[in-house]
């Protein structure tokens, strides 16, 4: 550390809680910075480079049913019922609704896996 990095540490050590406050919003206002505890819970201050914030990864996902040509209507529903175990009603429902969510809050995978199959009997399919 350098003679200068040592002084100013040792001058926060004798800071007040109320005076460490009062430096946390200088610095802020001086720096344009924030010390908010991001998700992660590390305190981050620093400049530009530092304002880069962090990209939350999407774990769940949702199957939209997104539109439903007429000739395809009944095989569409057919795949509805079979995946969600719905009763013939509310699968017709679903289907008559759409845009519409099939199935919300699952997997990357199983998405993309129901993605599969609803197209491949002539369903338009969005994952959000």
């Amino acid at each position: 550390m350098s003679t200068a990095t040592d002084e100013i540490l040792e001058k926060l050590k004798t800071l007040t809680l109320l005076e460490a406050s009062e430096l946390v919003k200088q610095i802020e206002e001086a720096f344009g910075v924030s010390a908010a505890a991001p998700v992660g819970g590390m305190m981050m201050m620093g400049g530009p480079a530092a304002a880069a914030e962090e990209v939350e990864v999407q774990t769940e996902f949702s199957v939209i049913l997104e539109e439903v040509p007429a000739d395809k209507k009944i095989a569409i529903l057919k795949e509805v019922r079979a995946i969600t175990g719905l009763g013939l009603k509310e699968a017709k429902d679903l289907v008559e609704a759409a845009p519409k969510a099939v199935k919300e809050a699952i997997a990357k995978e199983a998405a993309e896996e129901m993605k599969k199959q609803l197209e491949a009997v002539g369903a338009k399919i969005a994952i959000k």
